[in-house]
């Protein structure tokens, strides 16, 4: 297994976390705060692209402040401790 792939199908954060289906938590959440991926894409400090990667779970190590912008911008926690 090559660093930052799981076996799980969880996205990992930071090295040692796996947080199942968290790409689908924040895409339920970004539908919630109805504003544009756009626009959170921007306030977070990440490419839309990017963004939509984290959604699918096609990035399997999620650094951890690059979650705690996306938790900032949606206005929720989803959890995840260090």
């Amino acid at each position: 297994m090559k660093i930052g792939e799981s076996n799980n199908g969880a996205m990992k954060v930071g090295w040692e976390i796996d947080v199942p289906e968290l790409g689908q938590r924040i895409r339920d959440a970004k539908h919630e705060s109805g504003r544009t991926i756009t626009q959170l894409a921007a306030e977070a400090d990440i490419s839309v692209a990017n963004w939509y990667a984290i959604e699918q779970e096609r990035i399997k190590v999620l650094p951890l402040p690059t979650l705690r912008r996306i938790e900032q911008v949606l206005g929720i926690e989803f959890g995840v401790q260090p």
